[in-house]
């Protein structure tokens, strides 16, 4: 079994308020999603790459490519409408690298960091049980909230898991659900991982050792900033 990466980058941002969408943005030179594709590319677990990204910046994607050396990228490919059509689109991509047997990791560019450790974890679990996720526990209080923000209950915290990047499958099953989804489908699916439960496949959660940072507001972006040599040095 050979693992593949799709290294999602398609979003715009919003949320953060910068001018140019956040896997983009530059810290100490270089912007985020290089520094995750170095680490990918060095890897020995991961034998191809796939990037997807919005079609206005992949010229400026190839050129990074280039300046980190990543021989591992086999395409950078345009996002579509979704997040579930830029899947499907980086699964077409892959399809001519990939076996149905190997294992297809996703990662969230958003995820800024690569646990090494992990990410073998998740591979390992591919293997055994088709599909599973780098999860990170929660270890504070959890609670459920009504409608009106008040507490309603208290969630047993050892069982949630905020998700983390990545979700890996068997490449052949998870290509196969996306291809065999309507267009009125993809628009309302949510994460890989959400899709392929509802379609049967069993994820297994392999523990994150890495602080799970998402960038989404202007201080996660202070806080990868500051950890940049902890995730990637």
């Amino acid at each position: 079994m050979k693992s593949h990466v799709l290294l999602m980058m398609g979003g715009s941002g919003t949320r953060l308020g910068a001018d140019v969408p956040k896997q983009y943005i530059e810290i100490e030179g270089q912007p985020i999603f290089s520094y995750i594709l170095e680490m990918y590319n060095k890897l020995s677990d991961i034998d191809k790459i796939v990037i997807v990204s919005h079609k206005m910046w992949i010229d400026f994607v190839n050129e990074w490519v280039g300046k980190v050396g990543a021989d591992k990228v086999v395409a950078v490919t345009e996002g579509g409408e979704t997040r579930s059509h830029s899947v499907k689109n980086g699964l077409r991509a892959l399809k001519k690298f990939a076996e149905d047997d190997d294992c297809v990791l996703l990662h969230d560019a958003t995820h800024p960091y690569v646990d090494v450790e992990g990410t073998k974890g998740v591979i390992e679990a591919v293997e055994k049980y088709d599909g599973a996720t780098l999860g990170e526990h929660q270890y504070d209080t959890v609670y459920m909230i009504d409608e009106d923000g008040f507490i309603s209950e208290t969630v047993p915290r050892e069982r949630i898991i905020a998700g983390a990047s990545p979700e890996g499958f068997r490449y052949g099953m998870l290509y196969n659900i996306y291809e065999n989804s309507t267009d009125d489908e993809l628009a309302v699916m949510t994460s890989a991982g959400a899709i392929a439960t509802a379609c049967g496949i069993k994820m297994k959660v392999v523990p994150c050792n890495v602080v799970n940072l998402k960038i989404t507001y202007k201080n996660d972006m202070a806080a990868l900033e500051k950890m940049t040599d902890y995730y990637f040095r």
